[in-house]
Order: structure tokens, then C-alpha cells, then sequence
């Protein structure tokens, strides 16, 4: 049976337990080999891009930035859907090499690239995006060094920002990309004997419910990749656009509507002109694409009172799932949706602190919630953890032991 809760997509419930790739959460936690587990859901994940790829232009390019979850499975599985992906680390690199991609569609983006780093990427041929004018130095000499043309796009930080962002990214001063009103007189002086020229990056910000904030984010990065597209001797190959697409979170949030966002891509891809005309154009999705795939389980240890006060103590928390904390990124904190996967309902109910096993007062899983009564053994699901969970957390944090993750 399907129901709807409140800020999550329809789920699956059946004899009150909920019910994660048609088994229950109890089963998926057993095939993961026990608790904390992240699950992701691999259907989930193919019905989320081909419903992006309904909605958005047929010629619009769509990539997976792997840190948004870099689980070999989940990266594999990734691309097989899309046509490219995005690296962060040299790490990141070997993954997305190993899924068994086209290296000329893997793209490298980091704003203190190592040189080791830099010699792999360029050994493996990815697209690497310049974030200084030293690193060009840098691949100019590797370019002698090795004897390879490194392929380069340059990411470029905008004069502008992504309004209504989580999280910005560029306008301003930024450790991102070069800003862009240097990138005239870097493309005049360009060395294209040494390095093959590919294109631009220009990633304005992320987590974005507000659709007419990112039409104005896209109209402002077309206008200036054509702008910058007309300073270039020869072909622009690829702009990515960065994404920047958000899932809701927190009370009061809605889903982002994605349709007046691929219209306007429609139009404004449409109505280039000049060398931009022709470039393939790159949206970069993390969060959008598995965020909601994802969910953090765990299971109640203990239950006490402290003054007035239920606690359910739990074997998971911040060590394995640090946003959902709160102490990534948040000012106050909000819960994301948890609920009792094994009581989804309840006619008796009871308003509970969730917290994990760690000597802080940070380690939160939900506070405050109202929840059907639970007891030792039941098993606590926090949802949209398919993005940012385990390897944006710090695990060896007073040396538990490591979260599992499955993909089913």
C-alpha cells in the first residue's frame, strides 16, 4: 500500500512496515549485514533521470557529480543512465574510470588540485576545469613533461549568484574557478599548442527549490558563455552549466518544479549564436539525482526517560550521517523526515528525542518528533539520505564502527 507522509514522495507500506526496492526495511538491513545501513534504491535512481530526461531539452547533456554520493555501485549504475560524470578527487577519478565510462566524458573540478592529481587526469585524458592561473602554468609544463595535451575547460567564477541557494558558489570572492572578468586576457594569451582547449564550467550554486531563481541563474550563464565563447580562437565544445537543483528537506519546503526550468533551457539553447551555437551544454546533478534514492537506518539500542523527556538511543548518528545532524551547513537546525520503519503508523504515539551513541549533545538523529511508540530492536529511517551521508561524515569519530551501504 502507498501512502503519503509529510515532505516525502509517496512510499511503500505493507503490514505497517515500510517497504524499501518491494522488501522490507527490516530485510534490506539483513542483507546489508546489520545497522547503521544507508540503502539506496537503484529504481528509484533510473526513474529519477528518466523523468529529468522527459522534462528537459533532448540535446541537453546530463552528468553525475560523484560526490554527491561516491559508491561504487551507485557510480556504476549512474552511468549506465547518463552521459557523463564529474570528479571531485583523484579517488573519485579511479571510481568513475572503473564504472567503465568514456574517459572524454569524465570532467575534474577542484579548487586545490595536487599535482599527482593533475598527472592522472591528465594521463587518464579527462576534461580537467582549471580553477587558477597557476594550475594552467601547471599543465603548460605537464604538457612538455609528459608529452600529452592536457584537455582543459576553464571554471569560471560568474559576477553573479544563484538567489535562493543552499549553498553558493560563485559572485564575489570565491576559491572557485577564476573570476570572470580575468578570462579575457587568459583566453587572449591561451596556448593552445599545449593544451586542447575544451570549454567552460561556470557552476553558480546548489540545493535550489526556487525554479524562477534558477531561470535567471541559466539566462545570466548563457549570456555569459557566449560573451566569453566569442574571445576563443576555434570551437567551444562543452559548457557546463552546473545544477543546482534542489530536494526538499525541512518543514515547510516544497518540491522544486522542474518543467519552467527545462523551458527556459529549451528556448535559451535554441537562440545561441556564434561558436556557442554549437557547444554541447552540460547540466552537473548530484543531490537532484540520488538524494531521495536514500535512506539512513538504524536501530534503537535503548529507551529512557530523563525528565519528563523520552529518549530513543540508537547505534547511528552524526559519525555516519552528519547532515542530517545539522552540522553541515545548518545555522538552526530542522529534522529531515524520520520515521519507525517497522511502525510506520500507530494509534498510540509519544514525542521523542532520537539520538546516537556518541559523547556529545550533537549527535541528533530527530529531535522533538512525534512518532507511534517505539521500543528496543525497532528500526528509525531517516530519509533523502541518498546524497552528502557517509562519506561527507566523520566516521572515526571516537572509532565506532562504519556505516554499510547497499544498493538494491
Amino acid at each position: 500500500m502507498s501512502k503519503q507522509h509529510d515532505r516525502l514522495q509517496t512510499i511503500t507500506v505493507k503490514d505497517n512496515a515500510l517497504q524499501i526496492a518491494g522488501r522490507s526495511a527490516e530485510q534490506v538491513v539483513e542483507i546489508a549485514g546489520g545497522t547503521p545501513s544507508y540503502i539506496y534504491d537503484r529504481s528509484f535512481l533510473t526513474e529519477r533521470v528518466q523523468a529529468l530526461r522527459e522534462l528537459m531539452p533532448s540535446e541537453l547533456k546530463l552528468h553525475y557529480a560523484i560526490k554527491a554520493n561516491p559508491m561504487p555501485a551507485v557510480v556504476h549504475h549512474m552511468a549506465g543512465l547518463l552521459d557523463g560524470l564529474d570528479v571531485a578527487s583523484q579517488n573519485e577519478m579511479m571510481i568513475a574510470i572503473g564504472a567503465g565510462i568514456d574517459p572524454e566524458v569524465i570532467s575534474f573540478a577542484g579548487p586545490a588540485k595536487r599535482a599527482e592529481e593533475l598527472r592522472a587526469a591528465v594521463a587518464a585524458n579527462i576534461v580537467i576545469n582549471v580553477e587558477s592561473c597557476l594550475e594552467l602554468e601547471r599543465l603548460y609544463q605537464l604538457s612538455s613533461n609528459m608529452g600529452i595535451k592536457p584537455r582543459v575547460a576553464f571554471r569560471v567564477n560568474p559576477d553573479f549568484e544563484l538567489k535562493s541557494s543552499g549553498m553558493k558558489m560563485a559572485g564575489g570572492p570565491k576559491q572557485f574557478g577564476i573570476d570572470a572578468e580575468q578570462m579575457p586576457e587568459l583566453l587572449s594569451a591561451l596556448d593552445t599548442g599545449k593544451i586542447d582547449f575544451y570549454g567552460f564550467h561556470i557552476f553558480s550554486g546548489s540545493q535550489n527549490l526556487n525554479p524562477k531563481a534558477l531561470v535567471d541563474a541559466h539566462n545570466k550563464t548563457f549570456e555569459l558563455a557566449e560573451r566569453l565563447s566569442g574571445l576563443v580562437r576555434g570551437p567551444v565544445r562543452h559548457v557546463n552549466i552546473g545544477g543546482g537543483l534542489g530536494i526538499p528537506y525541512f518543514p515547510g519546503e516544497q518540491k522544486l518544479d522542474v518543467r519552467p526550468v527545462a523551458e527556459n533551457l529549451q528556448q535559451l539553447m535554441s537562440h545561441r549564436a556564434g561558436s556557442f551555437k554549437h557547444s554541447d551544454i552540460v547540466m552537473e546533478l548530484g543531490r537532484y539525482l540520488v538524494g531521495e534514492a536514500g535512506y539512513y537506518l538504524c536501530r534503537v539500542t535503548d529507551k529512557k526517560q530523563s525528565r519528563g523527556q523520552t529518549f530513543l538511543m540508537t547505534d547511528g548518528g552524526l559519525h555516519h550521517h552528519l547532515s542530517n545532524s545539522g552540522n553541515f551547513g545548518q545555522v538552526i537546525r530542522k529534522n529531515y523526515p524520520v520515521l519507525i520503519a517497522n511502525r510506520i503508523d500507530g494509534v498510540e504515539k509519544e514525542v521523542v528525542e532520537i539520538v546516537g551513541p556518541l559523547c556529545t549533545p550533537l549527535d541528533i538523529v530527530g529531535a522533538k518528533l512525534e512518532l507511534p511508540v517505539a521500543e528496543v530492536g525497532d528500526l528509525v529511517v531517516v530519509f533523502q539520505s541518498g546524497a552528502y551521508g557517509a562519506t561527507a561524515s566523520p566516521q572515526g569519530f571516537l572509532s565506532h564502527p562504519h556505516v554499510r551501504e547497499l544498493l538494491v
